[in-house]
């Protein structure tokens, strides 16, 4: 009913679980329509996802082009996971500066997956003991940022909703 009604949570959601199906055959063809019908209206994950789907060729032509541009437009309207799928595709590139440059905007949105690459390229010696220093302090900014009584609690009841590594 969400989706039907142009809620974008819901309609990227719904792509999700279509592109994941436990029960029943993957449906990659509805999965990205929902994700463009989504990106369409500017949602940012539907835009990253779409960028996976093209990365990885689920149900699409495998194209890094139109991968790199779905993150980037992801990337520009703030999403973490996109910074952080650039900086992987940059860090694999042997792009260490642009791939840091990534980390660091996602970790500053609290992307703990960028602190991790940033904190294995500090362990490479590919990052400096300030940047990774300057990394952590960004994410712990962010952490007490997002801190609340009621995060704690739901992080409490379920670990899934842990928010802090």
């Amino acid at each position: 009913k969400r989706a039907d009604a142009d809620d974008v949570l819901a309609i990227h959601a719904l792509g999700i679980y279509y592109s994941e199906r436990k029960n029943g055959p993957l449906d990659y063809d509805k999965a990205m329509g929902l994700w463009e019908q989504a990106a369409e209206i500017g949602h940012d994950a539907s835009m990253t996802s779409i960028g996976r789907s093209y990365i990885y060729g689920y149900g699409v032509e495998r194209d890094e082009k139109k991968a790199l541009h779905y993150w980037e437009l992801a990337a520009m309207g703030g999403c973490s996971n996109a910074r952080y799928n650039l900086g992987v595709f940059e860090h694999s590139a042997g792009n260490k500066e642009r791939a840091l440059r990534h980390y660091m905007i996602a970790v500053e949105s609290g992307h703990n997956g960028s602190l991790k690459q940033i904190q294995e390229l500090y362990s490479e010696g590919k990052a400096t003991k300030d940047e990774y220093t300057k990394a952590l302090r960004a994410y712990q900014t962010h952490l007490g940022e997002v801190k609340s009584a009621q995060r704690d609690e739901a992080a409490a009841a379920f670990e899934g909703f842990k928010y802090h590594a």
